[in-house]
């Protein structure tokens, strides 16, 4: 098995010398590099790396991605794209052994995108950007995803992946680039709820509800998971519908905790206790978490134990009141409103 390792590249220095520990098993190591004016490309040299420096202009991320699966030579079995604000965790070659065994063309993983403020894993799901040398392309110019037009056999490992970007980091080209996926293909539900969440991140209010309805409204938009995550934020574009837009999420994917989290928040916003009650309830009678993207780390840690907890104290069920609260505090030992929350209960 020859496993490559491969990523774009624009002034990443203070991530070089740690993406090239944690994959320097790979039998090549390859970053593309896209103009850096630092010594991003003077230390990958300097491990043994292999740059090469590549054009996009335009940019576009898919062009510039399958420009660097174009260097890797030919014998490479398996892909894996890793930024350089990303690292492999582990025994991750011994893993990829297992799924080279039984012939899988696409092994997935365990992707932490984020961690939580006590290094606890945060937003965790299932990763998709190790795939075989032939017949994979880049598409879309942000958000862009690894495709083929061949039969595909995915294998579950072990493998962790994690993401520790850095927050100063400019992320403004992402809007533009998503407007533009739009144009090249109005179908692609996906890309329609990214750019309205985009939208929704720029408080652009207005155009965020108009696109997160067309996403729900294309044929191709069946992906229950995502529709409820439009609902859920078409909630707050449209306060007004807020109840509505909440209802519907929790109608869409019953079997999602967000959609339930969601509306329970709502109802304890309005001091209507019994239902925020039974809204967190329902959550938390959710316990096997989904490995997919949308999941949200408040809604399966501290929140719906909080919501239950407030509810139930204002019912009357202290005992109740106490136990929730004390399960929030199991994820949140040292948030002081949940710990101020706990003195009153107890009082």
């Amino acid at each position: 098995m020859k496993v490559a390792v491969y990523t774009i590249a624009l002034n990443e220095e203070q991530f070089v010398e740690k993406w090239y520990n944690s994959a320097k098993e790979a039998d090549y190591l390859l970053i593309a590099d896209t103009g850096s004016s630092d010594r991003t490309v003077e230390l990958a040299e300097s491990f043994g790396i292999n740059v090469v420096t590549i054009s996009v202009n335009p940019w576009r991320f898919d062009v510039a991605r399958n420009k660097a699966l174009e260097a890797l030579p030919d014998d490479i079995d398996y892909c894996i794209s890793l930024d350089l604000d990303e690292v492999l965790e582990g025994d991750w070659r011994g893993e990829l052994e297992k799924a080279y065994e039984v012939g899988s063309t696409r092994p997935r993983y365990n992707y932490t995108w984020s961690f939580n403020p006590d290094g606890s894993k945060g937003l965790t799901f299932a990763g998709d950007k190790i795939h075989a040398r032939h017949g994979y392309y880049w598409k879309h110019p942000v958000h862009e995803v690894i495709t083929t037009d061949k039969e595909e056999y995915h294998y579950y490992t072990n493998l962790e992946l994690h993401h520790h970007p850095d927050p100063t980091k400019s992320r403004s080209q992402y809007l533009p680039l998503l407007e533009l996926s739009i144009q090249e293909d109005p179908n692609d539900d996906r890309n329609a709820h990214y750019l309205a969440r985009e939208y929704y991140f720029h408080g652009r209010y207005e155009e965020a509800a108009r696109e997160f309805k067309r996403h729900l409204s294309l044929p191709t938009a069946t992906w229950k998971p995502e529709r409820s995550a439009s609902m859920n934020m078409l909630a707050e574009c449209e306060p007004q519908d807020k109840e509505y837009w909440l209802l519907r999420s929790c109608a869409e994917a019953p079997e999602r905790r967000e959609a339930w989290v969601a509306v329970a928040q709502y109802y304890l916003d309005n001091n209507r206790w019994v239902p925020a009650l039974t809204s967190a309830m329902r959550a938390l009678e959710i316990t096997e978490r989904p490995m997919e993207y949308l999941n949200q780390p408040d809604a399966w840690g501290w929140k719906p134990h909080d919501v239950a907890a407030v509810a139930s104290y204002y019912l009357g069920m202290r005992e109740q009141a106490i136990k929730h609260g004390n399960d929030a505090l199991q994820f949140a030992p040292e948030d002081q409103r949940l710990l101020k929350n706990m003195e009153w209960y107890l009082s």
